[in-house]
């Protein structure tokens, strides 16, 4: 489904980029007045303008749809990935062939590891 939304998303957006460049600014119009063809067109003189602007917003709110949707199943994705637990997960206690000292050296406490390698020394390491 996702997969689906963002092959949807880019065609739209690189039909939205078509509909833009196809669109003639304001400027445009002067042009038709002194011959240009433009005014002849298949959507008439004004056709033309009102069909692709309307198809433009039409592009544009399902772009803003996807991108939302888009953005709400990402959320929600790293939320359930969260959420899931398995059904088979033990505590390091409980495996087979841990001993309880080793489990213990498997989660070393936040005391021993402040002090560990890569961190700045104690007050009593330091030599006076």
């Amino acid at each position: 489904m996702e997969v689906l939304l963002w092959v949807i998303y880019v065609l739209v957006a690189v039909a939205i980029i078509a509909l833009i460049l196809l669109q003639h600014g304001k400027g445009a119009d002067m042009g038709a007045a002194f011959g240009s063809g433009a005014s002849g067109s298949v959507f008439g003189a004004a056709g033309s303008a009102n069909f692709l602007s309307r198809a433009t917003s039409v592009l544009a709110a399902i772009f803003f749809a996807i991108s939302l949707t888009l953005a709400w199943m990402s959320a929600h994705k790293h939320q359930q990935a969260l959420q899931v637990v398995p059904s088979s997960a033990q505590p390091a206690s409980s495996v087979p062939g841990l001993s309880g000292k080793a489990s213990q050296q498997a989660a070393p406490s936040g005391a021993a590891q402040a002090g560990s390698a890569g961190s700045a020394p104690a007050a009593q390491d330091i030599p006076k």
